[in-house]
């Protein structure tokens, strides 16, 4: 049976414009411009760019782009229609942002997240303390698709017992934002899982399965490198998470039931069911298992003191669509407490559609084009192309100081050129991943790496060097670029 998804506009299906009117410098104006003002946004606002300037920033890119346009004979109306195409081809995936939104809320009033960490947390131990700092975070943060979640939350956990151990703190901050990343990178939940493969032009779980190539292998060094590590420092004291269990347990019902319904959402995305299905499926399952394991909290989100079909069904509902939280004292779990639905994909929603018009009026006064052919020009082999996407990525995260552009403007860019080397798209959207989605982190001024640094109150300079799974991520994938290991061809059947 086929998929009856809505099916996207494929990069290789579509039409970029050329321009003889336009030369590789009038081309590239727009996109000096738009990093010039990102950079001053950020500068600005910090991390409150990402409320909602930043995507105005965009579309003030695309003025730019269509003054550019208009100087070289390209129509006002010819840039409306291209933008038009443009963001209807993102129909699917922002569909899917909002389900996902949508499973994040049921999966939250459920337990199924809770009951994550509560069983998480039990693997501590003062001897593999790094290591198990990278699959706690690496957990939590696949189950939320949120790294700044990850950190605000047990992250702070992890720091407060790392200081009863004497372990150092950037060692420690280092192994939190190495798991955190790796979810905020292969979670279907996260926000950059889905951006990349919207922008480069491929759907959720292929690009999903095709990072797993390169993220396994760098997960499992991260792993050594802290494990050894952990054998040879000294630790004291021991490692006392009592508290925080004992508010999981009071707060929610916690059972290792829950785990059927990820386990079954697994199950169907292995057997390759189309993203929508799996994901409803989730949310229905999670919202499920919320009226079993947790009718208190269902009830009281619902308005009232017990459950019923009306309290029941206002719960349900609002879990999946608005801001909704399980009740706790304990402070260190109100964040991770706390979901958006549906509401909290709006502002990636709102970045993808104005990135969508930055992009398409670049398409329409012929930029893309332009800069595709002197990006081919440049880069006669393979691994240049893919060395040229990492420098992008990470350029961008330096400048534009948002891992968010550092993914929406090259995949815009390159979607091309990778099609012109007949790769197939995976291979842009898992580089985007690999380079701009874990590097941002490790800069300071980035909206990333101060939020996180002063989250974890450890400065960025002092756990950079041990974000190891950070660091190493842009080096593998140029590893596999340079040895052709798993870069997919474009053929008929991936097209």
């Amino acid at each position: 049976m086929q998929s009856q998804d809505i099916k996207p506009r494929e990069p290789q299906d579509e039409h970029i414009v050329e321009n003889k009117e336009l030369n590789i410098w009038e081309a590239l104006i727009p996109v000096f411009a738009l990093v010039a003002m990102l950079a001053y946004n950020v500068y600005v606002y910090g991390g409150d760019a990402l409320s909602g300037s930043n995507q105005f920033v965009l579309l003030l890119g695309g003025a730019v782009a269509a003054v550019v346009g208009v100087y070289n004979k390209v129509t006002f109306g010819q840039m409306l229609e291209e933008v038009s195409e443009n963001i209807k081809s993102t129909a699917t995936a922002i569909i899917i942002l909002l389900m996902v939104g949508a499973l994040a809320g049921t999966w939250l009033i459920s337990g199924i997240i809770p009951t994550m960490i509560y069983y998480g947390l039990q693997v501590l131990n003062p001897t593999i303390f790094l290591a198990a700092c990278v699959i706690i975070c690496a957990i939590i943060s696949v189950a939320t698709g949120s790294s700044w979640t990850t950190s605000a939350t047990v992250g702070i956990a992890l720091i407060g017992i790392a200081q009863a151990l004497g372990v150092s703190l950037g060692m420690t901050a280092g192994a939190i934002l190495s798991g955190a990343y790796f979810g905020d990178k292969i979670s279907p939940m996260s926000d950059t899982t889905n951006l990349a493969p919207a922008m480069a032009g491929t759907d959720l779980f292929t690009h999903i399965r095709y990072m797993l190539y390169t993220t396994v292998p760098t997960l499992t060094i991260t792993l050594i490198v802290f494990v050894v590590i952990g054998l040879n420092i000294d630790t004291t004291g021991s490692a006392n998470t009592e508290g925080i269990l004992t508010a999981l347990n009071s707060a929610i019902n916690v059972s290792p039931w829950l785990f059927l319904v990820p386990a079954i959402v697994i199950i169907l995305i292995i057997k390759k069911t189309p993203p929508l299905v799996a994901l409803l499926g989730g949310t229905l399952l999670g919202g499920l298992a919320a009226l079993i394991f947790q009718p208190n909290i269902v009830a009281a989100i619902g308005g009232g003191t017990s459950l019923n079909f009306t309290t029941g069904y206002k719960g349900i509902m609002d879990a999946i669509t608005v801001e909704t939280a399980i009740p706790t004292e304990n402070e260190a779990l109100k964040g991770l407490f706390a979901s958006g639905g549906m509401t909290s994909m709006l502002g990636t929603v709102w970045l993808i559609l104005c990135a969508m018009v930055f992009g398409g009026i670049m398409d329409a006064i012929g930029a893309l084009s332009a800069i595709s052919k002197a990006l081919l020009k440049l880069f006669h082999t393979t691994f240049g192309l893919f060395a040229s996407t990492v420098a992008s990525c990470l350029t961008l995260n330096l400048t534009a100081s948002d891992q968010y552009l550092a993914i929406v403007v090259p995949g815009k860019m390159y979607a091309q050129a990778y099609k012109d080397k007949g790769l197939a798209p995976e291979n842009l959207s898992r580089t985007l991943e690999d380079s701009g989605t874990v590097t941002s982190v490790l800069v300071p001024w980035n909206t990333c790496g101060a939020y996180h640094s002063g989250v974890l109150g450890v400065d960025t300079l002092h756990y950079a060097g041990y974000a190891v799974f950070n660091w190493l991520s842009p080096f593998m994938t140029l590893l596999f670029a340079a040895f052709r290991i798993k870069i997919r061809e474009l053929t008929t059947d991936n097209a």
